[in-house]
């Protein structure tokens, strides 16, 4: 079973903590020098945001590339915003997960929940968004399941429409709930500090 993979990687990781706002944020830095950073409720444990960040040829720190979160946030400098921002009334794809699954969100979609159809490629490992009238298409991996190297289930899949939002969930598999859990526990265990002033502690 190759659960324990991700698992240990994680625990290997230079881990630092601050909380801040409400939040608890874990920044990652791995063997290979990638980074990544996660934000969690500190009340519920949920998982507000993930990002990854690695190095390029040159050694320089590249974008912070948006997995889970609303990738419009403060990330990006308001500069840099100003100069991509699409129109308005374009498909916002973004993940925003629940404790029990895994949930996208693709917003600006007015089209009635019957054009819309949403199924699971097991060869190329993604879900595929289609619909009816050809006004939209969306091809979209779960890295989750690949880090655990399990399979997807199109029985997990469901999705709902309102607000002119199409909302996607994926239910989460009993192997990733308990290494979430497992993982909950020691992220608890790092010490961290209050707010942004000083460096974080590190594990």
């Amino acid at each position: 079973m190759a659960v324990p993979g991700w698992l240990e990687r994680l625990r290997a990781a230079r881990k630092t903590a601050l909380v801040q706002d409400g939040k608890r944020k874990i920044h990652y830095l791995f063997e290979d020098g990638k980074e990544m950073a996660e934000e969690y409720d500190i009340k519920t444990g949920q998982l507000m945001s993930r990002k990854w960040r690695e190095k390029n040829t040159l050694g320089a720190s590249g974008k912070w590339q948006v997995e889970v979160g609303d990738p419009t946030s403060p990330l990006l400098g308001a500069l840099e915003s100003e100069l991509i921002t699409e129109s308005s009334s374009n498909p916002v794809f973004m993940r925003k997960d629940t404790l029990s699954s895994f949930q996208w969100r693709i917003r600006n979609l007015p089209y009635p929940k019957e054009v819309y159809s949403v199924s699971v490629e097991e060869e190329q490992r993604c879900c595929v968004i289609r619909t009816t009238n050809k006004k939209y298409y969306k091809k979209f991996s779960i890295p989750d399941l690949d880090r655990y190297h399990l399979p997807l289930d199109a029985a997990a899949l469901s999705f709902a429409h309102a607000n002119n939002t199409l909302i996607i969930t994926y239910q989460k598999p009993k192997e990733i709930l308990a290494a979430e859990e497992q993982l909950q526990k020691e992220l608890k265990k790092i010490k961290a500090t209050n707010s942004g002033d000083g460096d974080c502690k590190t594990q």
